[in-house]
């Protein structure tokens, strides 16, 4: 973003403070505390540094207001501040978090017809919800989609047992998985929903008497991590796939040992790149909060930073911010290119990682680089071979 930008965002909004609008309010309404404030409090940290910056443009500062309420993952308490924050005169609120929370908070944006844009939620079922949200994270139906073909084509896996949530997300990302594993020759042989609160031992021992040559873990990071533990040290020798839920640094951590060779999907994020503007974000990170951002963290920094990309042209009414956001192109942020299609998806498509020494690396461009390393070994080799013979 571009001083020069700012600073005709500025003027623009100086002619509508004389109308009586100063500023331009912006929320976010994350889960801070409760089950799932692992990811709220990862996308909170990446909104505010996001916000820190933008407050750094002394042109830019005294415009944006941004307000971060808790939801406490709960999609009843979401709403209602997702109502407070559009009734205080925000032009639109990041939210929700969680997919549940999404799926209720779009009946109030529609009934304010304001802007709800998601850091994280994915569950299929949100996809051309509504005309007012949009979501910088790719649909469970991507998701879902590459890790069934990824188990039947690249790991040659037979059989698998889905052992799944009985809430919205999980359903959503394994019926995706189950019809792209099935589609490709893959049989599952059962699926086992669990409420909250189940007893994970007893599940872990049907699925090891199944004795499939894979298990399809579809919940969250605490859940995930628990029977990851169970599926390990009850002996299980088969493979272990997830989705994005589990890649929470801290989830992988408590897991320890056992998670060694998990594989799950996600959204391109490497901390790690060379890319500069990747580069000076984890830099930031780390230096206001002492820790890398994880995926979650960059996605909740490039939603506010995509919803004020929508601010470009100085309108600040709720219709031409809607028109902004779905006429956006290329917009590049930590976590790749962005730009939403015409029912508001972000334009994402997801990689297979894989736990190695407590961290998650791209195994598919590993994969990658061990086959260009081979073709250029053999091209050397073949080389010399001509060379010996021409001799």
């Amino acid at each position: 973003m571009t001083r020069k930008y700012l600073a005709f965002l500025a003027i623009s909004l100086v002619l509508l403070g004389c109308q009586g609008s100063e500023v331009i309010k912006i929320a976010a309404v994350v889960p801070i505390t409760g089950s799932f404030e692992i990811y709220g409090q990862a996308v909170k940290k990446g909104v505010e540094l996001a916000y820190e910056e933008l407050q750094a443009d002394p042109d830019f500062s005294q415009w944006l207001e941004l307000t971060i309420v808790d939801s406490e993952g709960s999609p009843g308490i979401a709403s209602a501040k997702l109502k407070e924050q559009f009734e205080g005169g925000a032009i639109a609120v990041i939210g929700g978090v969680m997919s549940d929370e999404a799926l209720e908070m779009v009946a109030v944006a529609d009934r304010y017809n304001r802007v709800l844009i998601s850091p994280s939620a994915s569950n299929p079922q949100l996809t051309g919800i509504s005309k007012n949200f949009y979501r910088v994270f790719p649909s469970d139906s991507r998701e879902g989609t590459k890790m069934g073909n990824f188990a039947a084509k690249k790991l040659e896996m037979e059989t698998v047992v889905i052992v799944a949530k009985a809430d919205t997300y999980a359903r959503g990302i394994k019926e995706v998985f189950q019809a792209e594993f099935e589609r490709n020759g893959g049989e599952v042989i059962e699926i086992i929903e669990y409420p909250s609160g189940a007893d994970f031992s007893g599940l872990i021992d049907r699925v090891i008497a199944l004795n499939p040559a894979g298990v399809y873990l579809a919940a969250f990071a605490e859940d995930i991590g628990l029977m990851i533990v169970e599926l390990r040290g009850k002996g299980y020798k088969g493979r272990i796939l997830t989705t994005s839920a589990y890649a929470a640094p801290a989830a992988i951590e408590q897991t320890g040992a056992p998670g060694e060779g998990v594989f799950l999907t996600q959204a391109a994020f490497d901390a790690a790149s060379e890319d500069p503007k990747v580069q000076a974000f984890v830099e930031a990170f780390r230096a206001k909060y002492g820790l890398d951002p994880d995926l979650y963290s960059a996605h909740g920094y490039d939603t506010l930073m995509v919803l004020v990309e929508g601010l470009r042209g100085g309108e600040v009414e709720p219709h031409a911010l809607w028109l902004a956001l779905r006429g956006l192109r290329d917009f590049t942020g930590v976590t790749g290119t962005i730009q939403f299609d015409e029912r508001g998806d972000v334009q994402k498509f997801p990689r297979v990682y894989v736990v190695e020494d407590g961290s998650l690396k791209d195994y598919e461009k590993d994969i990658e680089e061990r086959r260009r390393q081979l073709v250029e070994r053999l091209r050397r080799l073949k080389e010399a071979q001509q060379r010996r013979n021409s001799g």
